[in-house]
């Protein structure tokens, strides 16, 4: 189990409910270029669907779908999967930034914190899909210390696996 609070020394984090699909909604409209890469159309019902799904053989008890909050305002929201694929993994289904923070490093900050946190707590890696035709996704993971480990074919275009791997172990601190 992931302890939420300590995901983000910056950011008061909690897990984001069915009534909050208009605020991610209107964090995620703003970000046109993710969508345009991804050939979806952003909806509410889209939305309320990704609070929902699980990958195989992951139930919603093993998903965190989170908001990073500043004060009122969602800064970004983050889907992860506590292990997944393995054990000791934790997989980023989705991290959107809100658009009008983005370019301050606040994104890197947030991937550092859950990175470490989770490291802290005894993970081994992060994983994560990057659409490969979006170049400003792939810079910002690479950036953030993912290495692409394989691709994969999707009904959607073709999608780069990428892991970090997390080295620290103990306590949240």
């Amino acid at each position: 189990m992931i302890d939420l609070t300590k995901l983000s020394r910056r950011c008061r984090v909690r897990v984001l409910r069915d009534a909050d699909a208009d605020a991610i909604l209107a964090l995620c409209r703003e970000n046109t270029q993710y969508y345009a890469y991804c050939g979806r159309q952003i909806s509410r019902e889209e939305i309320l669907r990704d609070l929902h799904i699980t990958p195989p053989g992951k139930t919603l008890a093993d998903k965190y779908y989170v908001g990073f909050f500043d004060g009122d305002i969602l800064v970004a929201v983050m889907d992860l999967v506590d292990g997944y694929p393995e054990e000791r993994d934790c997989f980023i289904g989705f991290f959107m930034m809100n658009k009008s923070l983005q370019g301050r490093g606040i994104g890197s900050e947030i991937i550092g914190e859950v990175c470490a946190c989770l490291g802290k707590s005894g993970y081994g890696a992060v994983l994560l899909g990057i659409d490969r035709d979006n170049p400003q996704a792939a810079h910002f993971w690479r950036k953030n210390g993912f290495s692409v480990i394989r691709q994969v074919e999707q009904e959607g275009g073709m999608i780069l696996v990428a892991r970090k791997s997390l080295l620290c172990s103990g306590d949240c601190s």
